[in-house]
């Protein structure tokens, strides 16, 4: 079994390399081989296998054909300019996020062509790709009108992963993930970052700014679910979806308030007493048009799971970040 990640750097990137490497399995198949790649060279783990980590812009000429020329079994496409970023430089997320993925999907079809060829393609979309109004809770068969330039690319990139998989290019699946709350590392440039930051700081005894107001609702799942959503997608049956290849993944739907009580409960009042509320309107007209809930049955059907509470969400970045222990 051979492996590409692609995004392999980034944070998602690096606890899935860590989670195949663990498992040394997937999809009934010993792991033999992964490639690494991402616009640094991602680190080496500790694999008794084949390892080849590529630095590579995977939008630039014939990039995508140098990383599927390995003919892998299953190919982890997360690499994306987070969505504060594709605000701020138009060209720039355009040719990343939309063009890299049309670049990969027509590389896997081209080498198909040279060999009969069909891997399993895991895409992380976004609920970027809904935009206000919204009902309720929000289900897969909901408009696709996004209201952002990321959005708007991941929405394209699901439609092309629809027709390549039914033209039998690749066998894809596209996830939505939620937001992933707590990020650990430094603040990166998503414009949801803030629901990471207002944990991950007091939780380490650093200071925090909340942008928005405390009734602000989202829809979260922890890094730990990550991993799980994707080891899943690759795994998991593609033809009880039909052609509809992307799946609004299951999470928790919270407001900032109910965030800030759960750290109160885990970390108590002293870690509360570091988020200083600091409003920011760009940020709060950003929100306004963000999904706040979803109605995830489909998900559910097909087998992908999520925490239930907040509590969850903390405690996991605890164990997985912290040692166990709050700074």
């Amino acid at each position: 079994m051979h492996i590409l990640i692609i995004g392999a750097a980034g944070m998602v990137g690096r606890k899935l390399t860590n989670a195949l490497v663990a498992s040394g399995t997937l999809r009934g198949k010993s792991i033999g081989a992964l490639t690494l790649a991402d616009v640094v060279e991602p680190a080496a783990p500790e694999f008794s296998g084949d390892v080849k980590r590529i630095a590579i812009d995977m939008s630039a000429p014939g990039a995508a054909k140098t990383l599927v020329a390995g003919r892998p079994d299953v190919i982890f496409h997360l690499a994306a300019i987070v969505s504060g970023e594709a605000e701020m430089d138009f060209d720039k997320g355009y040719r990343i996020n939309m063009d890299g993925t049309r670049a990969l999907l027509e590389a896997i079809r081209h080498e198909g062509q040279r060999e009969p060829w069909t891997p399993r393609l895991v895409f992380t979309s976004s609920i970027a790709v809904f935009g206000a109004p919204f009902p309720d809770a929000i289900p897969d068969e909901f408009f696709s009108t996004p209201l952002t330039s990321y959005g708007t690319q991941k929405a394209i990139c699901e439609l092309l992963l629809n027709d390549y998989s039914r033209r039998g290019f690749v066998d894809g699946i596209g996830i939505r993930l939620p937001t992933i709350t707590i990020r650990p590392g430094k603040p990166n440039l998503a414009a949801s970052g803030f629901f990471s930051n207002i944990l991950r700081e007091p939780l380490a005894g650093q200071e925090a700014i909340l942008p928005v107001s405390r009734d602000v609702r989202h829809w979260f799942a922890s890094p730990r679910a990550a991993v799980g959503f994707l080891l899943h997608a690759a795994e998991l049956d593609t033809a009880p979806m039909g052609w509809r290849r992307t799946v609004s993944l299951p999470g928790l739907s919270a407001t900032v308030g109910e965030e800030i009580e759960a750290l109160r409960r885990v970390a108590g009042e002293k870690a509360v007493a570091l988020i200083r509320e600091e409003p920011d309107p760009a940020i709060i007209r950003m929100v306004d048009g963000w999904a706040k809930n979803f109605d995830t049955k489909r998900a559910e059907a097909l087998g992908f799971k999520a925490e239930k509470t907040f509590d969850e969400i903390i405690t996991a970045h605890i164990e997985d970040e912290l040692g166990g222990r709050v700074g």
